[in-house]
């Protein structure tokens, strides 16, 4: 919808990546690109999401045409990078921000991001009015935004097709070599994509922070079962797995006993840096220890996969989808939309506005955590190597674990049948964050 002062100029569509790397981004990038130029706008670039905007320079862009997007969509990556700075830290990163994008004459505003782009585009979008006209296009693989008809955000089937590709040469490796990797994957507050890959590549057991249905836990707790599930394999005769884990489970572990082993960094959005904390070789260093004090013969690796998959080629679902969702950004804008989220549910453009998926009180998006009583979550379970109920219903069954464990079967029980809770937490009687007599505070991240 064009207005008559601005009849002698093209009208200009900006275009910025937020947040970490999702396969995709280049593909949405060439999609808006496409329909925006065909529409009769001019197209341009920011580099670096936020970065530059909220210092008040506007020289960081490029003008972007169909012929140097056309063939895009198949790399990973951002041709405009990425990054996690955050305009609404201060007014005055808020001002500035407005102030780059009026020196650029922009009339609309494509933002690509998670949780954290989407508020600043909120926010910068409570402020301009109908100055700019923005969207936001959803974007993690953390698949963790809460999206109509239970779409997937865009680079999550991509990722998880690389990670459980991974998952799946390491269960050959452990299967070799009998040992068990303890694989830490991505995902802030959501189990999605640890889940997606532990059930995509059959791995002997998923922990997701959802599991433990929002108690706090002790680092004991995660720790007890993946003792178990070793234990119990051994039972099986095959003494080797592959533990996925989502980098989550840290935000149920209380922020004190955090600290006590961690020094925790915080990003520009306030958030725990959980890449700095090597949760991998604590838990393996820790389910080390008290093996090897117990003569249990056991190699146990850490490995974490996230980065290896945010700049992978998308896979052809996510070629496609970017490639709607870029459409419908630019459908929505010319059609006088602003101030929401594009989705796509059976097809159809979904616009979504800010508000309606903001959490009362904090304005941010909500998130949408794995349902632990869905059907889905419930057929994963049945296919991992965890302690069950029936696993304490026969005396000699409990005998025989303990004795694979080097406990008795009194020990065995007290110590581990809590495991079978929903959730898998001890009693309030039993002080969960004290930890079990066994085990000491979690060691240092080496």
């Amino acid at each position: 919808m064009f207005r008559a002062e601005d009849s002698m100029r093209r009208r200009t569509v900006a275009i910025l990546v937020g947040g970490g790397p999702a396969p995709g981004i280049n593909g949405v990038i060439r999609s808006i690109t496409i329909e925006a130029v065909n529409s009769g706008l001019r197209v341009i670039g920011i580099y670096d999401g936020f970065k530059w905007l909220a210092r008040g320079d506007s020289s960081r862009t490029t003008e972007l045409h169909t012929e140097n997007v056309s063939r895009i969509h198949f790399l990973g990556g951002s041709i405009l990078r990425t990054s996690r700075d955050n305009p609404t830290e201060t007014p005055a990163k808020m001002e500035a921000t407005v102030r780059a994008l009026t020196q650029l004459e922009v009339d609309y505003l494509i933002t690509i991001g998670g949780d954290d782009t989407a508020y600043s585009s909120q926010r910068l979008h409570e402020l301009v009015g109908v100055q700019i006209q923005i969207a936001h296009v959803p974007k993690t693989i953390d698949n963790d935004l809460p999206l109509p008809g239970d779409m997937p955000t865009f680079g999550y089937e991509t990722a998880r097709h690389v990670g459980a590709e991974i998952v799946r040469t390491l269960m050959e490796d452990a299967q070799t070599t009998n040992r068990w990797y303890y694989v830490v994957s991505m995902g802030r507050k959501t189990g999605h994509l640890a889940l997606g890959i532990g059930k995509a590549a059959g791995a002997t057991l998923t922990i997701i922070g959802e599991e433990f249905r929002n108690r706090k836990i002790s680092f004991t707790t995660v720790c007890d079962m993946l003792e178990t599930s070793a234990i119990k394999r051994m039972a099986m005769g095959r003494p080797y797995g592959v533990a996925v884990l989502a980098e989550g489970i840290l935000d149920r572990i209380d922020k004190n006993e955090l600290m006590r082993v961690a020094d925790l960094d915080y990003d520009a959005h306030g958030n725990i840096r959980f890449s700095e904390i090597d949760l991998g070789r604590m838990l393996k260093n820790e389910v080390s220890r008290r093996m090897k004090e117990r003569g249990i013969p056991a190699t146990l690796v850490a490995k974490d996969i996230g980065y290896e998959l945010r700049c992978a080629s998308p896979i052809p679902f996510d070629r496609e989808y970017v490639q709607d969702l870029g459409y419908a950004a630019v459908r929505y804008l010319l059609n006088g939309g602003s101030g929401a989220i594009v989705a796509i549910n059976r097809g159809k453009v979904i616009p979504l506005s800010f508000q309606d998926l903001a959490e009362e009180g904090s304005g941010r998006l909500r998130i949408r955590q794995v349902d632990v009583d869905s059907d889905s979550y419930k057929v994963a379970r049945q296919y991992m190597v965890r302690l069950e109920p029936s696993d304490f219903s026969e005396v000699k069954s409990t005998a025989r674990l303990a004795l694979i464990g080097k406990l008795s079967r009194d020990e065995f029980e007290k110590r581990f049948r809590y495991l079978v809770n929903d959730p898998p937490v001890k009693p309030e009687t039993d002080a969960e964050s004290g930890g079990s007599s066994e085990t000491a505070s979690p060691p240092a991240s080496a």
